[in-house]
């Protein structure tokens, strides 16, 4: 959202001061640094909240790093495109490739030229890390893993992953292959909110197939009840990496660890993270569509007052304790003249922020006014001539 420009409403504004609460994202360490930094280990490393994509803890966030299995949330968030588009179903079935089943490293264990469901191949990505799997899906949907990588890329750029490129669909040691943990949240906090109902399957803690019983990898899973996801990676060379997300009532987080020396490392780090957001951290739905937050005069309408709100939820993300800081202006168009369609655009709302940063967003009318006939209106025109 954009600070108001001169030419974007060309008409005065008559403006309401309130000293309340509301709800936006901004960058919330830029002017407030009472807390201390999260005691974390690893050397990249970051930690978002879902809602706003506010940075509440980063270092290094933006370096490319191999990312071992991390790349199978691009591969799972592909296949979830495909699902929702009606390009491809869970009930459809595969044939195994001898590439697929030749594949290295975690794997579901499918076996060549057998049948599997794009349903089964699905959990062996996500909760098993299958690299099996992961080429089967991609060599059914695309017809290579190639062309699949391709169209991983391009979404990559699509959410801006701008220090990301893949180079396969498993993770396994490639150049280029590579992802930043500022990268791998905005893909994660993608998936989470486009395919809620795929990202159920990354909490699930095991999967059976070919008679073959495999815990999900991601250890906070079994360990904190608010974490529900999301993916593991290990490779020698990208060492232990780990993106979790967790909610706690309203609230949403998703941490990204890159690079951990061992599994107990990113668990810890990760988990400490998580902690820190939800101690220090809130964040809160305070104006919701349809919900009244002003009045304003109209002219020549058959109502002379018109009902206002904002034409989306408005969100913000604040150190607990600030939110009484905030300074909100109401800027309303003058003169505000019918006929008014409901949803129309009729003014801002000016949001003042602790640290100085400012940000608008539009209000929007919840209802339509109609115009007066002549008679009716003849006093209001008499006084904006007048005015």
């Amino acid at each position: 959202m954009s600070p108001l420009s001169k030419n974007a409403l060309k008409v005065k504004y008559k403006t309401y001061l309130t000293v309340g609460m509301m709800f936006f994202s901004f960058e919330v360490l830029s002017g407030v640094s009472s807390i201390p930094a999260p005691p974390v280990s690893v050397d990249s490393f970051i930690l978002v909240d879902h809602q706003t994509g506010e940075v509440l803890a980063e270092k290094n966030a933006d370096e490319s790093v191999e990312p071992a299995s991390l790349v199978k949330i691009m591969t799972t968030y592909v296949a979830a495109q495909a699902i929702r588009d009606g390009h491809l179903k869970l009930t459809e079935t595969t044939k195994v490739s001898k590439k697929a089943w030749k594949m290295e490293g975690s794997r579901m264990f499918i076996e060549v030229g057998t049948e599997v469901s794009i349903d089964d191949l699905l959990n062996g990505v996500i909760i098993q890390s299958g690299n099996d799997s992961s080429v089967a899906l991609a060599e059914h949907l695309f017809g290579n893993e190639a062309a699949f990588v391709e169209k991983m890329n391009l979404e990559a750029k699509k959410l801006k992953m701008d220090n990301t490129s893949f180079g396969n669909v498993t993770g396994l040691p490639d150049r280029g292959t590579y992802l930043s943990a500022r990268d791998a949240a905005t893909l994660s906090r993608a998936l989470i909110q486009e395919f809620p109902e795929i990202y159920n399957r990354f909490k699930l803690r095991e999967f059976k197939y070919n008679n073959i019983k495999q815990r999900n990898r991601n250890a906070l899973l079994f360990r904190d009840n608010s974490v529900d996801g999301i993916k593991t990676g290990y490779t020698e060379r990208a060492g232990y990496c780990l993106v979790t997300s967790a909610k706690k009532n309203s609230m949403r987080l998703v941490a990204a660890v890159m690079g951990a020396k061992s599994n107990y490392i990113r668990v810890k780090d990760s988990r400490t993270l998580l902690s820190y957001g939800f101690r220090f951290f809130d964040t809160r739905e305070i104006l919701k569509i349809g919900e009244e937050i002003a009045t304003n005069r109209v002219w020549i309408g058959k109502k002379n007052v018109v009902k206002a709100g904002v034409k989306a939820p408005v969100f913000i993300t604040l150190q607990k304790g600030k939110f009484q800081d905030i300074q909100i202006n109401k800027k309303f168009m003058e003169p505000l003249k019918a006929p008014i369609e409901r949803g129309q655009i009729i003014g801002k709302v000016e949001i003042n922020l602790p640290d100085g940063t400012n940000y608008f967003e539009d209000i929007v009318a919840l209802e339509e006014i109609e115009k007066a006939g002549f008679f009716a209106s003849l006093p209001d025109q008499i006084n904006l001539l007048l005015n």
